[in-house]
């Protein structure tokens, strides 16, 4: 993704914000989730960006974006903070109006984004994911196994920071390998880590996770009964929790006075690297 996007940066009030952008045409803003950050959507964005703009940020926390320590109650990471630091980016690029297309915590970010923002995000596009209160509100024992991260990472600081120091390597191959049904990562691999592997990076996105197991809760509950009104679409793996767990285009539906459309794609968690022709081709129908 270096030597294909175009890299910029903004600055904000904790520092800079990341992104790149490639293509002509509409504005598209692609969120990346974790372990991973911007490179997880360069396959993706080099299709994509034949017909529309792209724009890849680091989120808050993540890549090479700023990194700021978590406070008390976690909301410096909460998805309405990261939600504004994409609004900057997007007020930067002079863009009114755009798409959002969110992989796993940036599809979090892109629903904070688009009931915040809502007269900004024309449509929204979530991979892999169903509204963090739900899955919250459903938890079961097959849930709370298959995501124990979820329930790890927002344990107390310094605990799961520590441990995952302890071998990060191990950790991001353990999420990587078990969450893509063992996608072949070799090429990215070290670049992964590279971004990963230090304290900062580590400690940011367990505050991603805190946050949203409490004030991001807080906001979706004060939110509960608005209804979004703009065209969702829901994409999930055939081979992923959500799919076993969940109804997502139910569940979504709920959430906007537009109809919803998706459906599982044959693959894993990573959408957008596992399969980028079929999700490119998936979002130039949705999308146009």
């Amino acid at each position: 993704m270096i030597y294909k996007f175009k890299r910029e940066f903004i600055e904000t009030e904790v520092g800079k914000i990341i992104y790149y952008i490639r293509g002509d045409g509409p504005p598209v803003l692609l969120l990346h989730g974790y372990p991973q950050y911007s490179l997880m959507w360069e396959e993706t964005a080099l299709l994509l960006s034949d017909k529309y703009t792209t724009i890849i940020p680091d989120l808050r926390g993540y890549g090479e974006s700023a990194k700021p320590k978590g406070l008390f109650d976690h909301s410096n990471y909460s998805k309405r903070e990261m939600a504004k630091d994409m609004i900057q980016i997007m007020d930067n690029l002079k863009y009114q109006y755009f798409s959002v297309v969110g992989h796993d915590r940036g599809g979090r970010v892109a629903h904070r984004l688009s009931r915040d923002y809502s007269h900004r995000v024309q449509k929204m596009t979530v991979l892999d994911i169903c509204p963090t209160l739900d899955m919250y509100e459903s938890t079961n024992k097959e849930f709370a196994t298959g995501y124990f991260h979820w329930f790890f990472l927002i344990q107390k600081f310094p605990v799961p920071e520590k441990l995952i120091q302890n071998n990060s390597s191990l950790w991001l191959k353990e999420c990587l390998n078990k969450w893509s049904g063992g996608h072949n990562f070799e090429q990215k691999f070290d670049l992964y880590l590279d971004k990963f592997n230090n304290p900062e990076t580590i400690h940011s996105t367990c505050e991603d996770y805190r946050a949203s197991a409490g004030i991001d809760l807080i906001h979706d509950k004060k939110d509960s009964k608005k209804k979004l009104n703009i065209p969702i679409q829901v994409l999930w793996g055939k081979n992923t929790l959500i799919n076993k767990c969940f109804n997502p285009i139910d569940i979504w539906q709920k959430y906007t006075k537009k109809n919803v459309v998706g459906e599982a794609l044959n693959c894993y968690h990573f959408i957008p690297e596992e399969i980028p022709d079929v999700l490119n081709q998936k979002l130039m129908q949705f999308l146009k």
